[in-house]
C-alpha cells in the first residue's frame, strides 16, 4: 500500500467515526429536523473530502430551493454536491444497503427510489412533493440519467420525477460536475460505472493525486412540462460540462 493510499484511508476511516460521535451529539442537543440533519451531511461531505485531498470548485449560485438536476459520474458526485449546498437527494435504492454510507443517507434524508418499479417511483414522486414543499432552505437533487456514466457523454434524462418540479411550479436549477487531475489522468478513470465494485473503485481514488471537481450551477428556471424541462436541461448540463472542459485544456 503506498504511503498516498495509506494516509487517506487512516484520514477516512477517522472521518467517519467522528461523524457518527457529531450525529449523536446532534441528536442529545435538540429535535432532528429536517435542516439539521442536512446541514450534518453537508458537514460530513466537506471533511470527507478533506480526507481524500478533493479539491473542489464552485461556479454560479447554488440554489436554495426547488429542483436540482445534475449529472451522474460516481459516488463522489454526492460529496461535492452535498459540500456545495445542503440537499435532499434522490437516490438509487442499492445505495440504502452500503455500510455507513448508506445509514448516513437516510439520516440526511435521502429518498431511495427503485427505478424497475412503477411504485416506487410513484411513492419518491410523492416524497419529493412534500420535500418541494417544506418551509426550509433545501432543494431536492437529481440525478435524471438514471445511472451513473464514463463521462463521455451526458445521457438522456428520465422525466418521470422532475414531474413533481413542473407540477408544484418550483424552479429548476441545472448543475454539471467535472473531474480532472493534475497528471493528466481521464476523467473516465475516476467514474464510477459498469461493473467496477465500489471498493475497486475507493482503492483507486485513494491512490489519484491532484483530483479536483468543477461544479457549474445554472440559472433557475421554472417549467410547466417535464419532457420540456428534462431535454432542456440535459442539453445545458451538456453545454456547461463542454465549456467546463474546454476551459481546463486552455487554462
Amino acid at each position: 500500500m503506498s504511503l498516498r493510499r495509506f494516509r487517506r484511508a487512516v484520514a477516512l476511516v477517522l472521518e467517519l467515526v467522528l461523524s457518527i460521535v457529531r450525529f449523536w451529539l446532534l441528536r442529545l442537543s435538540g429535535p432532528l429536523t429536517w435542516e439539521r440533519r442536512v446541514r450534518w451531511v453537508q458537514q460530513t461531505a466537506s471533511n470527507i473530502l478533506d480526507s481524500l485531498d478533493i479539491e473542489y470548485r464552485v461556479d454560479g449560485q447554488p440554489p436554495t430551493r426547488g429542483l436540482v438536476v445534475s449529472n451522474h459520474l460516481s459516488y463522489i458526485d454526492i460529496l461535492v454536491l452535498s459540500a456545495a449546498m445542503p440537499c435532499f437527494f434522490v437516490a438509487k435504492v442499492e445505495i440504502g444497503g452500503w455500510p455507513f454510507f448508506g445509514k448516513a443517507a437516510r439520516c440526511g434524508g435521502t429518498i431511495f427510489v427503485d427505478r424497475s418499479s412503477l411504485a416506487s417511483a410513484q411513492s419518491v414522486a410523492e416524497q419529493m412533493t412534500e420535500r418541494l414543499k417544506l418551509p426550509i432552505p433545501v432543494p431536492v437533487l437529481l440525478f435524471p440519467e438514471g445511472t451513473s456514466t464514463d463521462g463521455s457523454e451526458v445521457i438522456r434524462f428520465h422525466s418521470r420525477l422532475i414531474d413533481p418540479a413542473t407540477s408544484l411550479g418550483v424552479p429548476i436549477t441545472t448543475a454539471a460536475i467535472r473531474y480532472t487531475v493534475a497528471d493528466g489522468t481521464p476523467e473516465r478513470e475516476l467514474c464510477w460505472y459498469g461493473d467496477e465494485t465500489f471498493v475497486n473503485h475507493l482503492w483507486k481514488v485513494l491512490g489519484v493525486g491532484g483530483f479536483e471537481a468543477d461544479l457549474w450551477f445554472g440559472e433557475p428556471r421554472v417549467y410547466t412540462d417535464r419532457r420540456r424541462a428534462a431535454d432542456e436541461t440535459h442539453d445545458e448540463i451538456a453545454a456547461m460540462r463542454e465549456e467546463v472542459g474546454e476551459a481546463v485544456v486552455s487554462g
